[in-house]
């Protein structure tokens, strides 16, 4: 199948009618049903490996990726009609794949890539044939991402990476990288580091799970000796590689709050409409008390959504989200917590109590939600750092005395 007829100068009416026809005639009747009762109705007719085997035709029509041009999987189409393509897709509930492709990967090519790497890399990201994940923490620096230790050496037209990463999302299911290394130690921790795209699939790198207390190995720790990265997908500027980032950490807030293109929504549990129905399945919703609570989360959640809707229009129409993605971060981490709380509370003794498994999808979606969301205040950037950003960035605050500013990299102390 190619993509959509939609161009440019296609109209929001024809564009409208042209994606209600793909949708009748390639989504399978079974999921537009579904998806119209309920997220738990569309989980009973549609499980992921359905939808991955189904993926092809989405990404095959342009409408993964609808701003972007169509020699890169979209349709190059603008704000207005991508909206509109929006609001006809959004009740069927058609989750992005590659996620860290579709969001931090592309940022950055958008950005800073060359033309050979945009062609190279984002049909491919639109497609999931290649996954990515985002090799940028490192045990001695998280917060301070700054001060990172991994090396990159150039040894002719390649660069030889050596370090560890800690953290990463997806890696052991991951085909390439997004990876911050330091090629050259004498200069201020900023000024020295580049930006790189890593094959995943060479022996020089290792990953290792992280179980998590939900029972997950989400996150991996990343092990690198000697892998070898061209000197053709190095993006940017060598040793301007912290100006690079500046795009992924960007559209990684943008999508931890909910707002990125690919979007993972809300990590870790559903929403405050969850919460009405579980407050009237449980018999609580008469308690004035609950439904103040619960009232009070969705009125947050309404606030996010106009949020994340103004940081998408933005981004639609080629601006910088600027400090509106920390807003978004901090924001989101915080409400997502508060409601999957509410949650569990309202469940009682079924949250803290259910038949002992070793299969992580026995345990209750609901408690799950809660689990997970607590790695919200620390993934995207801790809700401090993001705090500080605002600080600096909209409130004019000073920045804190910093004594090793300007100092050579290898000059400074670090754990």
């Amino acid at each position: 199948m190619t993509a959509l007829p939609i161009t440019d100068a296609t109209s929001t009416a024809e564009a409208i009618a042209t994606v209600q026809r793909w949708v009748d005639t390639e989504v399978p009747a079974t999921w537009r049903t579904a998806a119209a009762e309920s997220p738990a109705a569309l989980r009973s007719v549609r499980s992921p490996a359905d939808y991955r085997q189904w993926y092809p035709v989405f990404a095959a029509s342009g409408l993964v990726a609808p701003t972007w041009a169509r020699e890169y999987g979209g349709l190059g189409v603008g704000n207005e009609v991508a909206q509109a393509i929006d609001q006809v897709l959004r009740p069927l509930r058609l989750p992005r794949l590659n996620p860290l492709g579709l969001n931090n990967a592309a940022a950055a090519l958008f950005s800073h890539g060359t033309e050979e790497q945009r062609l190279r890399f984002l049909p491919p990201i639109v497609r999931k044939e290649e996954s990515w994940c985002q090799l940028f923490s490192e045990p001695g620096a998280g917060s301070d991402l700054a001060s990172l230790a991994t090396r990159a050496v150039r040894e002719g037209d390649s660069w030889v990476i050596s370090g560890q990463k800690v953290w990463t999302t997806w890696a052991d299911v991951a085909d390439f990288a997004i990876l911050l290394a330091r090629t050259d130690p004498e200069a201020p921790k900023h000024q020295g580091i580049t930006y790189f795209l890593l094959d995943m699939h060479q022996s020089g790198v290792q990953v290792r799970p992280l179980r998590q207390i939900t029972g997950e190995a989400e996150f991996n720790e990343v092990f690198i000796d000697n892998a070898r990265v061209p000197d053709r997908y190095r993006v940017g500027e060598v040793n301007d590689g912290w100006r690079v980032s500046a795009s992924t950490l960007s559209s990684e807030r943008q999508m931890v709050s909910g707002s990125g293109s690919g979007g993972m929504g809300r990590l870790g549990g559903s929403g405050a409409q969850r919460l009405i129905a579980l407050a009237k399945e449980t018999g609580r919703w008469d308690d004035p008390v609950v439904r103040h609570k619960v009232m009070r989360v969705w009125a947050q959640e309404q606030v996010r959504g106009w949020t994340n809707a103004r940081v998408k229009q933005a981004l639609s129409s080629g601006q910088s989200p600027g400090a509106a993605s920390s807003i978004g971060k901090v924001h989101q981490a915080t409400l997502n917590q508060q409601i999957q709380d509410l949650m569990v509370d309202l469940l009682g003794t079924n949250a803290i109590a259910w038949p002992p498994t070793d299969d992580p999808d026995a345990l209750p979606r609901d408690v799950h939600g809660m689990l997970r969301s607590l790695a919200n205040a620390t993934e995207g950037g801790t809700t401090d750092i993001n705090k500080n950003i605002l600080g600096e960035r909209v409130l004019g605050l000073p920045k804190e005395p910093d004594p090793w500013k300007g100092k050579p990299w290898k000059d400074i102390p670090r754990s």
